[in-house]
């Protein structure tokens, strides 16, 4: 009955989509004078790059970031709407995020209370005597997700993901990743000079004297520096091989003898089990900093810690501190967001179910959902195809990749089960109080609390408002939350040819990943566990270098250019996704033919959707950062590089052997 009820909804969803104006792509945000030979992503929209400046507030702006912005404002609209009414019954929705909401805009309370919601752990930091102390303020922090100087979580078992166990993993530090605490350049001893007058500055504001805050940055940044030295770096960290140490209870206290795990687990209510640690070198270098550290420093380090985790949970001047730092100084955004913005993304950050319930009921059809529902079944039959026609693949991978094909699971729009969030206590009190015991719930009851149980398949990883998107190799499912779901990505009014060139390659990019250098080694159980002949394999990593190498010559600025190896995942799946979702639009075609819109044939429309969809203008400041440590590339070469690999890109739009857009035969890059 449940298949008949969808396929109704789809046959009516697109009975009613041939009835309306058909939307197609962004005439005006087009460079007439550029040429798409050339750099397409410039033809494609750089017109709307120079009409529409980056905010001051953010550090890149496209119609995907306004999008994302957009569905702040539906947020506002709802919050604004329960936050005015006091009389929800407890433990309702409206009542918890009303609350928090409440609280969290209340800003004149925030300013007056200043630092003293956190001075009382703050004097039990200070009273700290010994190490059994120290750790028990560790397990404290860690309930209210400030994961210092490690962190503990609950994962699916790499060898059994039907299970869920507890990952230990390394964290505690305020630079962006240990490349900035190690590496020589001058802009990486830049930032640790600026990092240092900014735990400086946020000492003085918690009550330090001049000298005294110096001196305990100092002290900061050494710890900081010497786990940094231990740990891995952002290319060794993507390689699941490298991070995959399951390990016995007992053999977990014999890696690190100086920390009381007895102690750790019993507090946070964790099952001694088998789990994994993924940085066990890191581990050690924490165990001796347990064993040898002065108390005094381990003081000055946690409460570090806690001033930096909560920052935007105090006054202003904190938040704008916090923001001098992050904000301004790596990403280069020139304003903090409005207040209320902010209170929106913490309201969707702990309780985003509660408030995604209300925003899919407002602002996601169920028509959307089932056109969404017949894309994402389009394009999974285009990727089948492509496994099936390969020739640089054996019949035995082949069968084990159709099998792993078989068995995802699309999750789209909003979970079928809600969160339960009814437990937390909340209140028009404090919003400190408010984020604490939001926060504890998150960690303590939704995370830890899955430890040692049977993986539960139906969670989410993101929020229903969210505008992203997700692949997980351990159940082997491909995530489109209905925030993503919005114009100009997924228009129910669109046109095939716009719908495919933009949602359609995200979702032709999350299926990839599961066959991209990190998702292919899981199987169709998504288990880590090599499903690949040694021919096939040697084969499918000389395709992937071919990518790295593409990656590692396009630059930012002088001297600072893509790390292939980082953005490689990336990268295939934006490769691949153009790919099928490209082959799924033809076969649309045939079913629903297109019409020629503006002057563009649909193959022209389908490019340029994906060209505006991914059309950052970004920060020089974000992009450093970007090409340091986020695995995705900047957005120019998230267009001109896939495309200038895809012959029907330059079939489309009539561009020449030698132009910028057109690859050499012998310099192409396929995967999938």
């Amino acid at each position: 009955m449940r298949g008949c009820t969808l396929l109704l909804l789809i046959t009516l969803s697109v009975s009613l989509f041939a009835q309306t104006e058909q939307h197609g792509i962004q005439v005006g945000d087009l460079d007439r004078n550029a040429d798409p030979c050339t750099d397409f992503f410039h033809y494609a929209n750089g017109t709307w790059r120079a009409q529409n400046p980056i905010p001051d507030y953010m550090d890149r702006w496209s119609r995907r970031w306004e999008s994302g912005e957009k569905a702040k404002d539906q947020l506002k609209v709802i919050l604004e709407d329960v936050s005015s009414g006091t009389d929800w019954p407890q433990g309702s929705v409206e009542q918890l995020v009303g609350d928090y909401y409440g609280t969290c805009m209340d800003e004149a309370r925030v300013n007056k209370l200043g630092i003293t919601p956190a001075t009382p752990m703050l004097r039990d930091i200070e009273a700290m005597k010994g190490r059994d102390d120290v750790q028990r303020m560790i397990v404290r922090l860690h309930e209210l997700g400030i994961f210092v100087p490690f962190g503990l979580v609950s994962v699916s078992d790499n060898h059994n993901p039907s299970q869920t166990i507890a990952n230990i993993f390394a964290s505690g530090l305020g630079l962006p990743d240990r490349d900035y605490y190690l590496k020589a350049e001058p802009r990486f001893q830049e930032a640790r000079e600026m990092y240092l007058v900014h735990v400086e500055n946020m000492f003085k504001l918690a009550g330090y004297e001049d000298a005294n805050a110096k001196s305990a940055a100092k002290t900061v940044f050494e710890l900081e520096k010497k786990v940094a030295e231990n740990s891995l770096d952002n290319v060794a960290l993507r390689d699941p091989q490298q991070t995959d140490h399951k390990t016995s209870f007992s053999d977990l206290k014999k890696m690190t003898p100086s920390f009381d795990w007895e102690a750790y687990f019993s507090a946070a209510g964790i099952p001694r089990a088998d789990l994994n640690v993924a940085e066990p070198k890191f581990m050690a270098e924490v165990d001796r900093q347990f064993r040898d550290t002065p108390i005094a420093d381990w003081k000055t380090y946690l409460k570090w810690q806690l001033l930096h985790g909560q920052a935007d949970v105090l006054s202003d001047a904190f938040v704008n501190e916090n923001f001098a730092f992050y904000g301004q100084y790596l990403s280069g955004a020139k304003e903090l967001k409005p207040r209320w913005k902010r209170c929106a993304e913490s309201t969707d950050q702990l309780l985003g179910e509660a408030l995604g319930k209300k925003y899919v009921e407002k602002y996601f059809p169920q028509e959307a959902k089932a056109r969404a529902q017949e894309m994402v079944k389009n394009i999974l039959a285009a990727m089948q195809d492509t496994i099936e026609g390969l020739e640089w693949m054996g019949p035995d991978t082949k069968k084990k990749a159709l099998e792993k094909l078989a068995t995802f699971n699309p999750k789209i729009g909003y979970p079928d089960k809600w969160k339960d969030y009814s437990s937390i206590s909340l209140s028009r009190e404090s919003f400190w109080a408010n984020e604490v015991a939001a926060a504890k719930w998150n960690v303590v009851s939704d995370t830890w609390a899955l430890i040692g149980k049977p993986t539960d398949r139906g969670r989410w990883g993101m929020t229903p408002p969210t505008s992203n998107a997700y692949y997980n190799p351990l159940l082997n499912e491909i995530v489109f939350p209905a925030g993503i779901l919005q114009p100009p990505a997924f228009d129910v009014q669109g046109v095939d040819a716009i719908n495919y060139g933009s949602i359609g390659v995200v979702i032709g990019h999350e299926i990839s990943h599961g066959f991209d250098d990190q998702g292919a080694q899981f199987d169709a159980q998504g288990r880590l566990n090599n499903w690949w002949t040694a021919d096939d394999l040697k084969r499918f990593q000389g395709r992937t270098a071919c990518v790295a190498n593409q990656f590692d010559n396009y630059f930012i600025e002088p001297n600072i250019h893509h790390n292939g190896k980082l953005v490689l995942g990336e990268s295939i799946g934006d490769l691949a996704g153009a790919k099928i979702s490209y082959l799924a639009f033809q076969k649309a075609k045939r079913q629903h033919p297109q019409p020629t819109l503006d002057g563009f044939t649909p193959d022209q429309q389908f490019f340029i959707a994906w060209g505006q969809w991914r059309g950052d203008e970004i920060r020089p400041a974000t992009q450093r950062k970007m090409v340091q440590g986020d695995p995705h590339p900047i957005a120019k070469y998230r267009v001109i590089g896939p495309l200038s690999n895809l012959p029907v890109f330059s079939t489309a739009f009539s561009c020449k052997q030698g132009s910028a857009m057109v690859r050499p035969a012998a310099e192409r890059c396929e995967v999938w």
